[in-house]
């Protein structure tokens, strides 16, 4: 498990998004770890936020945007 600490405005999507590239299914097991988060909109500045280890093939899924094909 990681601790990440909010930043100015942060939701709690943007933080699982921002660490893990990605936000399906991560933010639910977020909330498990910390189910109080659940009550914010936005998160105060130094929020403390657990996130769970995740497999490197699933936190390393991601969309490629290719110019030319």
């Amino acid at each position: 498990m990681a601790t990440v600490y909010a930043q100015q405005h942060d939701s709690l999507d943007a933080i699982v998004y921002r660490y893990f590239g990605k936000t399906a299914g991560l933010v639910e097991r977020v909330l498990e770890l910390n189910p109080k988060l659940a009550d914010h909109i936005t998160l105060e500045i130094g929020t403390a936020v657990i996130l769970p280890e995740v497999e490197q093939t699933q936190a390393a899924e991601r969309s490629i945007l290719q110019l030319w094909d």
